[in-house]
């Protein structure tokens, strides 16, 4: 368990919350893992099978403090909640910033700007670890052009500005992307970007890892109140979780392009977890994606510093955090948004 936040995070699938007095206890089988005040608590989120007493979501009910309830996997299951407890304040501020161009661009520039200098930490990451198997220098011209177009973008003046850098820094960060497979070059090879389908190995991890995130950042923004569907940088279009793309962004280079890269240079995954479709597209067999899935389960377990709040936090827990802090700025809290700079 962990406290974020005023946020009390609960990841062991099988625990369970009961209430002593004013207090959450949190169980595993017979054995008490935990136990806090409830007062100093605004929400309770649990990442498991077992549940909560009848009880405890009574009282926090009554004192207008959330239960969030996720599957293991980060999927969002149920919310409970008193009924003076409600998010429509802070979903219409959300609204009123995605309808402030002005203000909803400085978020967006925020996000993309951290989305870039993230990419050019895995390449600075990739050259600090194996600048001997690897085309150093065209790799480390694109990372300092990476870093150039971050400090660009949070001088944005537009949308369409911004848009155009994010666009032109993908195609910088991604051009020597496969510099970094450094094992089976032929079976996984990446000779760019694709997706709808996905044309090779690589990129259908990439797809599928980036399906993963988004998922686990639409149920961080629902736990905490955000539509998801209501962005900034992304547009609304009807059934796209722009908000939730939104702060994917920021998120993807550390969280998935380096797992992927991990998964393949450490002989995770092997070209037999795939198969090619008679229309070209590569998918996962299932055995594949089991694998897959194993291995992205573990890292979530990982734990880093985080840049902003300067605590340990486990890899699995930062969409959350990084929403939670979103809706803090939202509701007038915080001055700004702090976005995810991986270091």
């Amino acid at each position: 368990m962990k406290k974020l936040l005023n946020t009390l995070y609960v990841t062991r699938e099988n625990s369970y919350l009961a209430l002593d007095g004013e207090n959450v206890v949190v169980y595993d089988g017979d054995s008490v893992i935990g136990r806090l005040p409830l007062h100093t608590l605004e929400s309770i989120i649990t990442f498991g099978y077992s549940g909560a007493s009848p009880a405890l979501m009574g009282k926090c009910a009554s004192m207008n403090k959330q239960i969030v309830f996720m599957r293991a996997n980060g999927t969002f299951l149920a919310r409970v909640s008193g009924k003076q407890y409600g998010n429509i304040l802070l979903r219409r501020e959300q609204f009123r910033l995605c309808d402030d161009k002005a203000r909803s661009l400085d978020v967006a520039k925020a996000m993309i700007a951290a989305k870039v200098r993230n990419g050019a930490a895995v390449l600075r990451r990739a050259l600090s670890d194996h600048a001997e198997r690897i085309d150093a220098q065209a790799v480390e011209a694109a990372e300092q052009k990476l870093r150039a177009d971050a400090k660009s973008a949070l001088h944005a003046d537009s949308d369409k500005m911004l848009r155009g850098i994010e666009g032109e820094a993908a195609a910088c960060y991604f051009s020597v992307f496969d510099d970094l497979v450094l094992r089976d070059g032929q079976e996984f090879r990446f000779d760019g970007r694709n997706r709808r389908p996905p044309l090779d190995r690589v990129n259908a991890m990439l797809s599928f890892g980036y399906a993963l995130l988004c998922s686990a950042c639409v149920s961080a923004l629902e736990a905490v109140g955000l539509d998801p569907y209501a962005g900034v940088f992304h547009t609304d279009r009807p059934g796209r979780c722009s908000l939730a793309l939104d702060l994917c962004e920021e998120l993807r280079a550390p969280f998935v392009d380096r797992f992927v890269l991990s998964a393949i240079n450490m002989r995770i995954v092997s070209a037999d977890d795939f198969v090619i479709k008679e229309d070209g597209a590569v998918i996962f067999t299932d055995e594949g994606k089991k694998t897959f899935l194993r291995f992205w389960q573990d890292k979530k377990r990982d734990s880093l510093m985080h840049p902003f709040l300067h605590e340990k936090v486990e890899w699995g827990l930062i969409p959350h955090v990084q929403a939670q802090l979103l809706a803090a700025f939202i509701r007038g809290d915080m001055d700004a948004y702090p976005p995810f700079f991986w270091k």
